[in-house]
């Protein structure tokens, strides 16, 4: 194991946080260990995950894997948690950590703008559960004080939001939530331990979908929950060994190399979005552009407070989006119309308001006119990669120009 002592640098602990040169062959590298099985010399070993703990040996991948738990050991390092907890993907650790901590009668707290997926999640089939689960504005302290019930048990906060990129203030947000007896889950995906570390503004939870910022190469998927030692145990075994679902070792290799870059790519990602984003606010065809790191982004002074690194997600609006997403598909030459992010490649994408409130976010009235006052009809999301800002404020003026 790596000797990474507290006060190394983020780019240090990126690049050896959990690994180790393999001590029988002295490989630099982190090995890829693909095997299912795991030969167990102790013919009184217990045949089930139940009998694990961190000292047992591997014996059956989705109980642990040598190369998940690597990248388990890299990611608790880099958001300053004590353990990790890797599943298949984002909606995979999500869906583990509500369905772990939540029971029949419990509410949960759910921010009204998150990712489609999660929101879907929480609204269609929490209360199937017999869950009670309230959508709030989690800008608004006010309104989460107001919110808050005898028996809410979690409050789940997404930062920056996803797609208009609206934040929550965390430490405000902790001290509210833990007021109430309560805990806050804070999913991360945009920001990256590069930006911000929830855990060491209060937060009980992190998690992220390693498929975006985290892998960064488009090429593998993954999520993970960090937190507590005995609270990421108790997952483990309540979810990711019991619900299967574990994170390919090939994809946790794939996603530990997109890993030692990271800090170098959000710097990069950071300075291209900031380009990008001021070239738009000055175009002739844009009507508003929505980045943590423009002074007339509404929360500017809290990104800059809250963020080390205002990453590379951003968002605009034009008059006719159809129809300027439309000449997208035709005129892009260097950006892929294409939904994800985090990439090295540019990726933009239409999400028309109307559909997204009808499909995935069934906003309250008052809900539905504050995600308007941001996105209006309609917003292209954009994750700005790691090309010539130059080259992509080009392509984006001939796609809107024609010219």
């Amino acid at each position: 194991m790596a000797n990474i002592e507290p006060g190394d640098g983020i780019r240090t602990r990126a690049i050896h946080a959990g690994e180790g040169p393999d001590p029988v062959t002295r490989a630099s590298a982190p090995n890829l260990v693909m095997s299912t099985t795991f030969v167990i010399d102790d013919a009184d070993a217990k045949f089930s995950a139940r009998c694990m703990s961190e000292e047992s040996p591997y014996a059956y991948t989705r109980w642990s894997n040598p190369t998940v738990v690597q990248l388990e050991r890299k990611l608790a390092c880099l958001e300053g948690g004590e353990a990790a907890v890797a599943f298949g993907t984002g909606m995979a650790a999500t869906t583990a950590l509500l369905l772990h901590l939540l029971k029949a009668g419990d509410h949960v707290i759910v921010s009204d703008v998150a990712y489609a997926g999660v929101s879907e999640l929480v609204r269609d089939v929490l209360p199937r559960l017999s869950l009670q689960v309230s959508m709030v504005d989690l800008a608004d302290l006010e309104e989460l004080k107001r919110s808050l019930r005898p028996r809410t048990k979690l409050v789940y906060a997404e930062t920056p939001a996803n797609p208009i990129l609206k934040l929550t203030d965390i430490r405000a947000a902790v001290d509210v939530v833990h007021r109430a007896g309560a805990e806050l889950v804070v999913d991360s995906t945009f920001a990256t331990p590069i930006a911000t570390r929830p855990l060491e503004l209060g937060a009980n939870y992190v998690l992220h979908s390693l498929t975006k910022y985290l892998c960064g190469h488009g090429d593998a998927l993954g999520g993970v929950v960090v937190g507590k030692a005995e609270r990421m145990a108790a997952l483990r075994q309540d979810t990711a060994i019991h619900m299967g679902g574990s994170l390919s070792p090939f994809n946790a290799w794939l996603i530990m190399r997109g890993i030692a870059t990271l800090p170098l790519r959000m710097a990069a990602h950071a300075e291209g979005a900031d380009k990008v984003a001021r070239f738009l606010e000055k175009h002739k065809m844009v009507t508003r552009v929505i980045y943590p790191g423009l002074p007339s982004f509404p929360q500017h002074e809290l990104a800059r407070r809250q963020m080390a690194n205002m990453a590379g997600m951003l968002a605009f609006q034009v008059a006719d989006g159809r129809q300027v997403a439309r000449q997208f598909v035709e005129r892009l030459r260097i950006f892929h119309y294409a939904v994800s992010l985090g990439h090295h490649r540019s990726l933009i994408f239409y999400l028309p308001t109307d559909e997204l409130h009808a499909n995935s976010f069934q906003f309250s009235s008052e809900h539905l006119g504050r995600y308007r006052q941001w996105a209006g009809d309609g917003i292209f999301r954009v994750s700005v990669g790691l090309e010539d800002p130059e080259d992509l404020c080009k392509d984006l003026d001939q796609a809107l120009t024609g010219r």
